[in-house]
């Protein structure tokens, strides 16, 4: 039987849009593999980590007919790379092997049973459904991903927070050292829910989603649709399903974080900043990412050194007329956020040394930017 008979870059954009978050060792063999599932015309391909699932249906010709099999996602994926994208390629069925051609080329793959793959559970409790534009979700997913923790033993911080309330979408990420957030204006009227996404969820989905904002045949724009469960979130776009486990856990009090009341503000070009930052952080130790930077009226000095007692030194002319102190920070906190934004202009509110740095974004009020101080 032949499974499906398309162009290359067809076959491929398909296989791609679902096998990021297959892992090339897993305890259980058949997680290695994408489910191939075809009703009539239409084929469904399906991944899963246990953690994750995604589906897409497509239009690859074919013989018609009922047939499900799974095979090797990066196997399949390499093979359909090294052809040429306008090469016609078929994928045809016998006993217990697919057969892939493409021009002179033929390659046969071992499959596994379809019935033995593991097809996620999806939740009978999903509350409603809301979008935003592709695009919308990307920009806040890079305004806070950088945040979010690694491997940290409180779970619940290696992932970000969706809230949906009222008509707002906020997103937050926090490593205990820093939090950002960012938030949107939704279109419909929603009750509170709270998730947290894992991490591989999270950057599979900034990897997927679209940020041109162009619609297919004159749609207006993108859009993803989200639902929230106890357990689990949906996502569908671009044809795409995409569902994924939760992080369980109570995550921080985000708004107590958030200083308030500042009251010595500076505003200055994010990538003159960025730039000094660079170029400072060069003679930071390895571990030790420490720079010393001194607010006073009209500059800002920032400066760095390291166990070889080499030194660094920066000045900015800046318009500022508050307190004159010093300050220590992790030079990788601040890179990371403004390297991040995509403004030309960034504003940062202190109150004195101890305290935390609030940066924010003078073009865009839903982001905020909240840094520790160290010692130095």
């Amino acid at each position: 039987m032949i499974v499906l008979k398309a162009a290359q870059e067809k076959i491929l954009a398909a296989l791609q849009s679902v096998s990021g978050i297959v892992e090339r060792r897993h305890t259980l063999p058949i997680l290695a593999n994408v489910l191939i599932r075809k009703n009539g015309p239409e084929l469904e391909l399906i991944t899963s980590d246990l953690e994750i699932q995604i589906r897409t249906t497509a239009q690859l010709d074919g013989d018609d007919g009922n047939y499900a099999t799974t095979v090797g996602a990066k196997k399949l994926g390499d093979i359909l790379k090294s052809l040429p994208s306008d090469q016609l390629v078929s994928l045809t069925a016998n006993q217990n092997k697919l057969t892939l051609q493409g021009g002179k080329s033929r390659f046969t793959l071992q499959t596994l049973p379809a019935e033995d793959f593991p097809l996620v559970q999806e939740a009978a409790d999903f509350g409603p459904a809301f979008s935003i534009p592709q695009k919308t979700l990307k920009l806040l997913i890079s305004q806070v991903h950088f945040s979010m923790a690694v491997h940290d033993i409180r779970y619940y911080l290696n992932g970000i927070l969706f809230v949906a309330e009222g008509k707002t979408l906020t997103l937050v990420a926090t490593d205990g050292h820093r939090l950002a957030l960012s938030q949107a204006t939704l279109d419909v009227e929603m009750p509170k829910q709270e998730v947290i996404l894992p991490r591989k969820t999270v950057l599979e989905l900034q990897r997927l989603l679209k940020d041109d904002g162009k619609g297919k045949e004159g749609e207006a724009e993108q859009l993803i649709e989200m639902r929230f469960a106890g357990n689990q979130a949906k996502f569908s776009f671009g044809g795409l399903e995409f569902v994924t486990k939760l992080v369980e856990g109570k995550f921080p009090d985000y708004n107590r974080v958030i200083p308030k009341n500042h009251k010595n503000h500076i505003t200055l070009g994010r990538a003159t900043l960025l730039a000094s930052l660079q170029r400072a952080a060069i003679l930071t130790s390895e571990k030790f990412k420490g720079v010393r930077m001194n607010f006073a009226p009209g500059t800002l000095g920032i400066a760095s050194s390291n166990a070889e007692q080499e030194e660094a030194k920066e000045e900015l002319e800046i318009d500022y007329g508050g307190d004159s102190f010093e300050i220590g920070f992790n030079v990788g906190y601040l890179m990371d956020v403004l390297a991040n934004m995509g403004q030309d202009m960034v504003t940062v509110s202190l109150q004195d040394s101890n305290s935390s740095a609030l940066i924010t974004n003078p073009e865009y009020e839903g982001f905020k930017y909240v840094v520790m101080p160290m010692r130095i």
